[in-house]
């Protein structure tokens, strides 16, 4: 996928059909293929005011989102537009255009000349303070202050822009066709300015704890909020996140799994010499593992996530273990064949079957076993294959000293002793290397664990101070809201703010309080 995407025209996002909405796959597919960052800027509104032609100017067309005079009924919906930012490098701009509200058909045949007007009252409307609320209890009141409370309290920090009429009202159906120089000149400037506040002050999508939206994480709330806009129930945005970061988190595992075993199989030379090699390896490996997940993963409640990445990044160590045993066995018992046939051939052919043959035997023996330990490359199982095959041989070895003429009795005795010794000493320093590796394996996984969670609370720590960050200017807008509120005498309104707030504090306050890892 290119670094930009390229989209000729929008798509719609999601489709109103017979009052069910439906995400469209096309749109969707189109979503996933953005891995950078978004700034999602929507707008909402009635037919034939003006919505579709800024979004044009903000994606840098003159034609795209479909003007009032070519919206038909059936196009209702929500449609996307996805161009590159052009003032924030590899971020991806979102125009999102709701196609209007209303009837579109009855809009439709208006006069346009209605049309105007309607603008030019819109805009003596947006002279006055357009969010002051109305005193009253009545229903009118009511429904005036409603949606004015709501925007103040979802978007504490606002900005309105006045509009001068584009052209002659003849010219407005054609404002897909006209130039710049053909439009009202102040107009012109104020769509300009328009524009470079949306660009310069729209921010990176994020969701609760400063995690920034990409294609693929906003495909996921779509997908999400229109399940449950489906099932009757009321999306919810901590839901929403909640299952955005399971599907995300299993992929961050994955995505940290994979990329463990890519580096493993890159860096690891099987058979390595020693177990803490691999170890070693492995520990490198599993650091940058972690550092990924933490970095692609988010709202892992209880570290569930984390926890399974650990179990797979264990299991993962001990198939390479095993890997590593099983290709020093290998290496080893292939050496041992090149090494030790030749002297199996002589033993066939009787020449140690004669007096003295035992002692030229034992001194051959020897001086393979020291061209064995010689070579270079065998891995951890070197010592333990070679007593292996010492082992299947010493009933050949115990037949040519019990046949050999030139020795007496004693003489057998001790060697028979000696050869016990030798195996023994040989046991012990297996078992020792044994214990050696046990010990190795153990103080790697604890090293694992401490990795785990410095890492962990290294991501926490941030997040927390990221959150009470992101709470304090909350309360602050709050407050300033509240405090108009009182201003204007909504004495209810601003108990319910004030109630608000006070929880809200609570909540900074035990941040503050609570610790990292428990």
């Amino acid at each position: 996928m290119d670094s930009e995407i390229q989209m000729p025209a929008p798509v719609c996002l999601i489709e109103n059909v017979k009052g069910k909405l439906l995400a469209n796959q096309e749109a969707l597919d189109i979503l996933s293929t953005i891995p950078q960052p978004v700034v999602v800027v929507a707008i909402v509104g009635l037919y034939r005011t003006g919505k579709s032609y800024l979004m044009n100017k903000l994606a840098g067309k003159k034609k795209g989102f479909s003007l009032g005079a070519t919206v038909q009924s059936h196009t209702k919906g929500i449609w996307m537009w996805c161009v590159p930012h052009p003032i924030k490098p590899k971020h991806t701009l979102v125009l999102l255009d709701t196609e209007g509200l209303g009837d579109v058909e009855k809009v439709r045949t208006e006069d346009s000349t209605t049309c105007v007007k309607e603008l030019q009252l819109e805009r003596k409307c947006l002279q006055i303070p357009f969010f002051n609320l109305s005193i009253g209890n009545g229903y009118k009141e009511k429904n005036f202050n409603l949606p004015r409370l709501c925007i103040r309290k979802f978007f504490p920090k606002k900005k309105c822009f006045i509009f001068d009429r584009p052209a002659h009202r003849k010219k407005l159906g054609k404002l897909e066709t006209l130039h710049d120089d053909e439009l009202d000149s102040e107009f012109v400037k104020q769509v300009a300015e328009f524009c470079s506040y949306i660009f310069n002050n729209s921010k990176t999508k994020t969701i609760s704890g400063g995690i920034k939206v990409n294609g693929p994480r906003l495909q996921n709330l779509v997908l999400t909020y229109i399940n449950a806009i489906s099932c009757g129930d009321l999306p919810c945005m901590e839901n929403a996140v909640l299952a955005l970061a399971q599907i995300e988190n299993s992929a961050a595992v994955q995505k940290a799994i994979a990329y463990y075993v890519q580096q493993m199989n890159q860096r690891v030379q099987l058979p390595t010499n020693t177990l803490q090699e691999l170890l070693d390896l492995h520990r490198a490996c599993e650091k940058e593992s972690i550092e990924l997940f933490i970095k692609t993963s988010f709202k892992d409640i209880d570290q569930q996530f984390q926890k399974e990445l650990a179990a797979q990044l264990e299991r993962n160590r001990d198939e390479f273990c095993t890997k590593n045993i099983k290709a020093s066995a290998d290496c080893c018992s292939a050496l041992i064949q090149e090494i030790f046939t030749p002297l199996e051939e002589e033993v066939k052919q009787g020449i140690y079957s004669k007096p003295g043959g035992y002692r030229f035997f034992t001194q051959k023996l020897q001086e393979l076993k020291k061209k064995y330990q010689m070579e270079p490359g065998k891995g951890i199982q070197a010592e333990e294959i070679l007593q292996q095959y010492l082992e299947s041989k010493q009933d050949v070895a115990d037949a040519l000293l019990q046949t050999d003429q030139t020795l007496s009795e004693k003489e057998k005795e001790i060697e028979v002793e000696r050869v016990k010794a030798e195996a023994a000493q040989a046991s012990t320093k297996m078992l020792e290397e044994m214990q050696k590796k046990n010990q190795q394996m153990m103080e790697q996984k604890e090293k694992s664990y401490q990795e785990h969670v410095k890492q962990l609370t290294e991501k926490m720590e941030k997040e927390r101070k990221e959150l009470m960050a992101e709470q304090e200017r909350t309360i602050a807008l709050k407050l300033q809201e509240q405090a108009r509120l009182l201003k204007e005498g909504f004495q209810s309104e601003s108990r319910q703010l004030h109630n608000e707030i006070q929880n809200l504090q609570k909540r900074v306050s035990e941040s503050r309080s609570k610790c990292v890892i428990c």
